[in-house]
């Protein structure tokens, strides 16, 4: 894409500006549009590329002299500017499209030079109209051309010029209009090291975008784009990105303004939800934390770290309607697709009166509008500021978990005097670390919605699965303790490392155990769902599978069994969350959970250990059953 570039001296000094229509800007400026006495206006170029048109507006720098220079000095100007911008991107056509084009100027009120033509005096109102309803529609967002134009499509009256309106906007100040990727950086190495090419920053993801191509849009031989979020659509040094922080929050009629007035915690917000006096405490503390006046410029985290089983989703209901009673819109994230589906019709039941979007890949509700939306992690990249409350749900789970694209498209989506609440089961260390320290305010669920213990897992010593493929046969220890899952009727989960290793074990089991209905699953089983439901119908007895049903599977009365839980792939987190697939229901809270490997390892260890402290805070708060009652 190529866009028009200029400079103007208004008040103390100059800026530069891009434009979709350079016909807007002569109004806004010549005209008296916007309402400021424009000392000198200056063409600079009418189709340069985006790529280097952002570069140049976000590195502009004023010199000396610069209110005496004529159009030499200027184009001397740009030349210096984009062989800098050449030498950081190692693009080679950069001084090429500015060659003799610098020089149509305008002093206030006087035209010199063949400064192109306003926009037409009768289509001006119209504009205006065109250009409030496009920064309204895209408020809270940011969004590529073609996004934009997907959006204003569905649309009653979509804008005939929507780039004109996008341009208006802008020059009011309601949006922001940029290159989707950030520039070259202009550090330059020591000589020796030669020239300093840095690549380009996708804006919407965050990540380094290293992949060039020709580009037609631009003429560019090299032009960038963005690998990391392509499923979005790509994202190009030359594609133009709208950005619009979302306007801020209108309190209900007869509610205290979001964060202005301290909430009485534990009042009647609370009582309406139905929570356990484990979930009341923590949703408390949180309510506590959101009625906190902002403590900087960024938004403010908050880690509510629930066991698994212990009803997060209830927890986040107070919340919610705090900030929703506020006039703010608040987001849930998590990052499968499954989760949301699941989390939407709940939603919806608990906020009947509220306008509610739910956002994944091939959702029909993309564009639209609400005070709540309910997303998974990667439709985040196309919002910006447009939340006051952001919840991440299951914040250690994959892919949100170590994926910096996805914590920089959260980071964006929160307005910067909102706020982050995380929900977790098994808080990654470095957050386990803040909230020992006391840097990150957090609180602790340390029991279930049935207020019985967290079952302890058991370590039993035993040969590696591969060992046992080879030998065709069970170790006694792990025989025995299956059979007495079996025994007792439970469900029994057997976790292994390798889907490779499924099939094979499958068949050694039921060898093992004739006469009990055993499967295996992955990841890569069409059939997963099937045997899933006929694991929770009992239908099947004993189903063996990966990590894939470490999270988000409540089975009744189900035991655990991990085997070669001395692997890698098995860390502390995995390992908690494996075994919170038992004692999940009222009627068998004592679930067995069993770790089976050759040797002890510190994951195992710590697992066992947070178990046990978990356990061991519940009790101290008095939230677990009496003794007698167990």
């Amino acid at each position: 894409m190529k866009v028009a570039l200029y400079v103007c001296r208004v008040g103390e000094g100059w800026s530069m500006v891009l434009s979709l229509d350079i016909r807007v800007d002569v109004v806004w400026w010549l005209e008296g549009g916007s309402g400021r006495h424009v000392l000198r206006w200056l063409l600079l170029d009418t189709a340069l590329p985006l790529s280097q048109a952002s570069w140049l507006v976000e590195h502009f720098e004023m010199e000396r002299g610069m209110d005496q220079w004529g159009q030499r000095e200027w184009q001397s100007y740009l030349a210096r500017r984009l062989d800098v911008y050449e030498m950081a991107s190692g693009e080679t056509e950069a001084r090429k499209s500015i060659a003799g084009k610098a020089g149509s100027t305008a002093v206030h009120g006087n035209q010199v030079g063949g400064v192109p033509g306003p926009y037409p005096a009768g289509q001006w109102a119209q504009l205006e109209r065109d250009a409030a309803l496009l920064a309204e529609r895209i408020s809270g967002r940011q969004l590529l051309a073609a996004e934009a134009e997907a959006l204003l499509a569905d649309t009653a009256q979509p804008p005939e010029e929507w780039r004109a309106a996008a341009q208006l906007a802008r020059l009011h100040g309601r949006l922001s209009i940029t290159a989707a990727l950030e520039g070259p950086a202009t550090r330059r190495r020591h000589a020796w090291l030669g020239r300093a090419r840095s690549a380009p920053r996708c804006h919407r993801c965050g990540s380094e975008a290293r992949q060039r191509v020709p580009c037609a849009a631009c003429g560019l031989a090299a032009c960038a784009y963005c690998e990391a979020c392509l499923a979005l659509g790509r994202s190009r040094a030359c594609a133009l990105l709208l950005r619009s922080a979302a306007q801020g929050a209108v309190p209900r009629r007869g509610e205290v303004p979001r964060r202005g007035t301290a909430l009485a915690p534990t009042g009647g917000g609370l009582a309406r939800w139905g929570l356990s006096a484990a979930q009341s405490a923590a949703a408390a503390a949180a309510l506590a934390f959101l009625a906190r006046p902002p403590a900087g410029d960024e938004p403010g985290r908050f880690l509510l770290w629930a066991v698994t089983g212990a009803g997060k989703t209830e927890m986040i209901f107070p919340l919610l309607q705090h900030t929703l009673d506020r006039g703010g819109r608040a987001l849930v994230a998590t990052p499968r697709r499954d989760v949301v589906l699941e989390l939407a019709p709940r939603l919806a039941k608990a906020f009947p009166d509220t306008s509610l979007a739910t956002l994944y890949g091939g959702s029909d509700e993309r564009w639209k509008d609400a005070q709540l939306t309910l997303a998974t992690t990667h439709q985040l990249m196309r919002f910006y500021q447009g939340f006051d409350l952001v919840i991440i749900d299951e914040l250690d789970a994959f892919p949100y978990h170590n994926d910096h694209m996805l914590a920089h498209a959260a980071a964006s989506s929160c307005k910067p005097d909102g706020n982050f609440v995380y929900l977790s089961a098994t808080p990654p260390a470095r957050l386990q670390r803040e909230a020992s320290q006391g840097i990150l305010t957090h609180a602790k669920v340390p029991v279930r919605f049935h207020r019985h213990p967290l079952p302890v897992p058991r370590l039993i010593k035993m040969i590696t699965v591969a060992e046992c493929i080879r030998k065709r046969n069970l170790p006694s220890a792990l025989k025995t303790n299956i059979q007495i899952s079996l025994k007792r009727d439970a469900q029994v989960f057997v976790f292994v490392t390798r889907i490779a290793q499924i099939e094979t074990f499958v068949n050694l089991m039921r060898h093992t155990f004739p006469g009990i209905h055993i499967e295996g699953t992955s990841s890569q089983d069409p059939d997963r769902a099937s045997k899933v439901t006929a694991f929770r119908e009992r239908t099947i007895r004993l189903l063996v599978t990966t990590t894939i049903l470490e999270r988000g599977v409540t089975i009744q009365r189900s035991d655990v069994f991990i085997l070669d839980a001395d692997n890698g792939l098995f860390d502390e987190a995995s390992l908690v969350q494996m075994a919170g697939r038992a004692g999940r229901s009222m009627d068998d809270p004592a679930g067995r959970v069993v770790f089976a490997s050759s040797r002890r390892t510190r994951s195992q260890v710590k697992a066992v250990a947070q178990i046990r402290k978990m356990n061991t805070i519940a009790r101290r708060k008095g939230y677990l059953h009496p003794p007698s009652q167990t």
